[in-house]
């Protein structure tokens, strides 16, 4: 079975293209005036308020032949272009369009029909990119070819690394991606952008330094994925040894 690993970038809508009776709502959940203050630049992280503008997707695992996978997608906002090798992440592609054709490329990938569908691995995918994914798919009429976040303690059809480091919520405190990788040696994909910076990079055109963001990301993920897939996963429902 194939593994690939996924993850995306969303830009916020501008708080001042949010209606009325929303931003009123958004505020009045604040519970102190810095969450109030907070809350415009924080579209992104609210659900139906976002667009996805990249989607990483790293292959991992191996062929029929026995050969192992590692190569990258990069699904990316832009003039819409047939996939082709991308310089800026060494074994990738990218393919380029709008919104729309980005998440129905991505749901044809991971569930096209005829084949066996691979293994989905994320870092948070549970608690954002997957509930992301599939109302955006809803808002825009597109029907997943998948459930991203079905049950919880079963990692054979999608296993989200955050949960397992934190036992399925038995441990109490969350550590990021970076966090991570450092613990296991593996290569950080911090660079000149994070998270909190897409907002503003996107709103600067920086659309391309975003998609390199995103696969380095997700390449960092499959690397940590690697580390764990014979060692700690199999201890998990579903989880492979």
């Amino acid at each position: 079975m194939a593994t690939i690993v996924f993850d995306i970038e969303v830009a916020g809508l501008p708080w001042e293209e949010v209606d009325e009776i929303t931003r009123g709502y958004l505020l009045s959940r604040a519970k102190t005036p810095e969450e109030r203050d907070a809350v415009p630049e924080r579209t992104a992280l609210l659900p139906g308020l976002g667009k996805v503008i990249a989607i990483g997707m790293w292959l991992v695992g191996k062929d029929t032949k026995g050969a192992e996978h590692d190569r990258g997608l990069l699904l990316l906002e832009g003039e819409s272009t047939p996939e082709h090798p991308w310089e800026k992440v060494a074994g990738s592609k990218i393919f380029r369009g709008d919104e729309r054709e980005l998440i129905a490329r991505f749901w044809e990938i991971v569930g096209a029909a005829g084949r066996e569908r691979p293994l989905l691995v994320t870092f948070n995918g549970r608690g954002y990119d997957g509930p992301v994914l599939m109302i955006r798919s809803a808002q825009l009429g597109l029907r997943p070819s998948r459930q991203l976040v079905g049950y919880r303690y079963d990692l054979s059809d999608h296993c989200d690394l955050s949960e397992v480091f934190n036992f399925h919520g038995s441990t109490r405190e969350n550590f990021k991606l970076d966090y991570w990788c450092r613990r296991f040696d593996v290569e950080s994909p911090k660079g000149g952008l994070d998270g909190s910076q897409v907002g503003r990079a996107y709103r600067d055109g920086r659309i391309e330094d975003i998609g390199e963001y995103c696969l380095r990301d997700v390449r960092a993920t499959a690397a940590l994925y690697r580390k764990l897939e014979s060692t700690l996963i199999p201890l998990f429902k579903g989880g492979r040894g």
